[in-house]
């Protein structure tokens, strides 16, 4: 079993019969002979990945649950409540939605600036062949090229991808780009909260179980945005560009699953190995765990709540004006999929 691999395996294309082109605009990723779209940059990392797997498991180790299970507020608005929106005409809050998404996969392109620390010299044993050991080796670097392309333009990645969605399903220019607001910031995650390791090793775990429970976060998101799109009741003036950005969706949502992966992975390792601090050895698990339990509640239902507000907000503002924006603020409030939230 391969467990070592060089950058440019971990970055290499698959052979492509045929590239991603939409309207002569290059997207990243290709297509098999079949016509099967296939993610940049995984002919060799999805192996990888699923090899550093096996081993772990192998050693007794086990995955932290990267699944759209440890979310535990339904996604806001509901397909249901935005299909409500769209018909009759009210499609700020979804272009606002697909905007600030496209906003944040341009940000993620930072990932390719970021140089993991020397976990080696933390940890007991040769951790070469694991995802840990390959972060600088491709990983992390794959990830942000995924995101936010390589700052040149010439392929789209996914920022690009979503604002293609949004287009597509909308139309363009349809509204202003929206500011993006501040970026919430669990209280307590500027402090030194795994004191037992590096600050610059705390500072790289913490931010990377950040950037996993947005990935996770982000599946609802598929599942909410194709249900909207391959809704027939829904774009009827533009039916065949609604279907294009599902398949655009789908695509970057094949994209985003070697993300999770090793991810998950890695936090997983983290809590398998043994670190050598100068207290002495710790297992890993005594580190990580407190702070993903942090971590994944944070994303799983403060965040949730926060995004909550604000988008029921924007929908109040939408129809603030309208003659019937009472009736339909309170049509919006009635779909509400969950239940215990008392609605203002």
């Amino acid at each position: 079993m391969k467990l070592i691999y060089s950058t440019d395996e971990i970055l290499a294309d698959g052979p492509y019969a045929r590239l991603n082109f939409f309207d002569g605009r290059r997207l990243h990723g290709g297509f098999d002979a079949n016509g099967t779209y296939i993610s940049p940059r995984t002919h060799e990392r999805w192996p990888a990945i699923r090899a550093w797997r096996d081993k772990l498991l192998a050693e007794g180790g086990e995955l932290i649950d990267a699944s759209t299970q440890v979310l535990r507020v339904p996604h806001y608005p509901s397909p249901a409540q935005m299909k409500l929106l769209l018909q009759h005409d009210v499609t700020l809050p979804l272009w606002n939605s697909l905007s600030i998404i496209g906003l944040i996969e341009g940000r993620g392109r930072m990932l390719t600036t970021v140089t993991a620390p020397d976990f080696q010299s933390m940890i007991d044993g040769d951790i070469s062949g694991t995802a840990t050991a390959h972060l600088n080796k491709g990983l992390l670097r794959s990830h942000g090229l995924d995101e936010g392309g390589d700052g040149t333009h010439r392929i789209g990645a996914h920022d690009a991808m979503w604002f293609l969605v949004r287009d597509l399903a909308l139309g363009e220019h349809l509204h202003p780009i929206p500011e993006m607001a501040a970026r919430e910031v669990r209280p307590g995650s500027d402090l030194r909260e795994m004191p037992a390791l590096l600050p610059e090793a705390e500072g790289l775990i913490k931010l990377l179980m950040n950037v996993l429970m947005v990935e996770i976060r982000a599946e609802r998101g598929f599942a909410f945005h194709l249900a909207l799109f391959r809704d027939k009741e829904l774009f009827t003036g533009r039916r065949d560009r609604a279907e294009l950005a599902a398949m655009i969706v789908s695509q970057i949502r094949q994209d985003e699953a070697p993300h999770v992966a090793y991810l998950q992975l890695l936090i997983s390792e983290m809590r398998h190995f043994q670190f050598r601090t100068p207290g002495g050895r710790i297992q890993g698990r005594a580190i990580i765990d407190p702070i993903w339990t942090k971590v994944s509640a944070w994303h799983a239902n403060q965040v949730p709540s926060i995004q909550r507000d604000a988008a029921r907000e924007l929908v109040k503002e939408c129809l603030a004006h309208r003659k019937d924006g009472t009736s339909l603020m309170e049509a919006f409030d009635r779909l509400d999929s969950d239940r215990q939230r008392t609605v203002n």
